[in-house]
């Protein structure tokens, strides 16, 4: 399996474990000049963006270990990006992460949800 479909699988897999587990999703792959968000979702008020990462294997580790220093700050960048041009002003959001492992045949191992992953839950009226 190329890259490119294994990631758009964990992308998949990532949306039905949220809607399983009472998100709604409200966009996908929301880009801006500072980078890509791969799902927008909402639960309970709270706007959630999330970042994905599937691995078929962990000769290069696993995913929670690609997500650097550099990446985290361009997801709070995009994070800022989509606020901004959506024009919401008052919301409390956050960025999670979900990790997902396939095993050779394509089939998920893993689907893994970590809440607040990136920085604090940010609320502006704080």
């Amino acid at each position: 399996m190329k890259t490119d479909a294994i990631g758009r699988l964990g992308e998949k897999l990532a949306k039905e474990y949220l809607k399983e587990h009472g998100y709604t999703i409200i966009e996908s792959n929301y880009r801006s000049p500072d980078g890509e968000i791969d799902i927008v979702a909402s639960k309970q008020g709270l706007l959630i963006f999330v970042e994905v990462r599937t691995k078929s294997s962990r000769t290069f580790g696993s995913p929670e270990e690609s997500i650097t220093r550099r990446k985290k700050q361009k997801l709070v960048a995009v994070s800022q990006h989509y606020l901004q041009n959506h024009d919401i002003q008052e919301s409390s959001w956050r960025i999670d992460f979900m990790a997902v492992e396939l095993n050779a045949s394509g089939a998920p191992k893993r689907v893994e949800h970590f809440e607040a992953a990136i920085g604090d839950e940010y609320d502006p009226s704080v």
